[in-house]
């Protein structure tokens, strides 16, 4: 069925995101799997193409069009492209929310011009080693001393981690004050105290730079606090839903594009004289998985609409992130068994999104997390 979720514009922005990925991204991308980060260039170059906080205000450079749908749009075109290292969803629609809604006048014209050109990469530290969905297991603390913060703790799995200039940072600055006793403190590259750990070496997505950061008696500015002390909580659940729209967006699009790869090539393999094609079990499980996407698409579409709305509540965010993201796992890996020996190879897309995806059922909240919260809503 045709889509109605985009107008004109639209589709002429996703032809913009086509191009830039043809010219910026695709050329450069396996230099960046085996680099395991991304060029800072090209950042740069997203920036110039004003992919980069296209909902921020012209004000502070960014594109001025908060519509949601211009997010999806670009994140479709990523997740079809296979560039899932290239993590500019996380600076766009996770980072950026919280830096325009949360961040006063001066903060913002700090920070916002750099964010919009990609001279600021960004990201935000939540996850601990012994601290992941669970904000109360946070021990990362922030003590208040007068004229600034004292932070010290550590994080780990942080996307962006290497590259990133500006990481928003999840921290304890009340210590019995449970998952409502913690602040979001702003730490900028430089920051004595702030180090890097080790590039974490993962299964999948190795362009995105991801990475333990540690924290010393960092002095963090108390004009670096965003948002309310002691308020990160309510701010973080505020924002999670579009977080979780963009791993869904993704996840349907990747179901789809496998899809239609399998779909041609198993027309093209031959077995038994006669093309896969003509199996009655294959023929079932194409039908199967085209039927199970065409009804996620439409409840995905169905979102993106009413998030651009503004009237998407958290517990439809959490139905598409866990449905979407499940799906994505089980159609990738039906379509790696229709391609046989060939989609065990690494040369064949089917293969690399096998690896690369399958962090979409653990982060921004797994599978568990998101039937917890949809089933809290209903029955509470």
């Amino acid at each position: 069925m045709p889509r109605q979720v985009y107008t004109e514009d639209h589709e002429a922005y996703r032809e913009v995101v086509r191009a830039f990925l043809g010219k910026e991204v695709l050329p450069h991308y396996e230099r960046w799997e085996r680099e395991g980060v991304v060029s800072r260039e090209a950042w740069l170059a997203a920036g110039r193409q004003g992919l980069l906080g296209v909902a921020i205000p012209e004000e502070y450079g960014g594109g001025g069009n908060p519509d949601f749908r211009y997010s999806a749009v670009q994140i479709e075109e990523f997740a079809r492209a296979g560039a899932s290292g290239f993590f500019v969803s996380l600076h766009n629609d996770i980072v950026g929310p919280y830096l325009l809604s949360l961040g006063t006048e001066e903060q913002k014209r700090r920070w916002l011009p750099g964010f919009c050109s990609g001279e600021t990469i960004t990201a935000i530290a939540m996850t601990e080693p012994g601290a992941g969905s669970d904000l109360q297991g946070i021990t990362t603390t922030a003590e208040d001393r007068g004229d600034h913060w004292l932070l010290n703790g550590a994080k780990t799995f942080i996307s962006n981690g290497v590259l990133a200039d500006l990481v928003i940072v999840v921290a304890r600055t009340t210590p019995e004050g449970g998952a409502k006793g913690l602040s979001l403190l702003v730490v900028e590259r430089g920051a004595k105290g702030f180090e890097r750990g080790r590039k974490l070496e993962k299964i999948g997505q190795k362009a995105q730079d991801t990475a333990e950061l540690f924290f010393d008696d960092v002095v963090v500015p108390k004009e670096n606090l965003l948002g309310e002390v002691n308020g990160a909580f309510v701010h973080l659940m505020t924002h999670l839903a579009q977080e979780r729209m963009a791993i869904a967006v993704a996840a349907i699009t990747v179901a789809e594009h496998l899809l239609e790869i399998t779909t041609d090539y198993v027309k093209q393999r031959e077995a038994f004289g006669r093309p896969l094609s003509r199996l009655q079990h294959v023929r079932f499980e194409i039908a199967e998985m085209a039927t199970e996407c065409a009804v996620t698409r439409s409840f995905l579409d169905r979102c993106i609409t009413e998030h651009a709305g503004g009237t998407l509540d958290a517990t439809a965010a959490s139905m598409a992130k866990w449905w979407a993201t499940e799906l994505q796992k089980r159609v990738t890996d039906r379509c790696l068994q229709l391609h046989g020996g060939y989609g065990y190879m690494a040369e064949y897309p089917v293969a690399r999104a096998f690896v690369d995806g399958r962090i979409q059922t653990i982060y921004g909240g797994t599978t568990e997390i998101m039937k917890e919260i949809i089933g809290r809503s209903i029955l509470n």
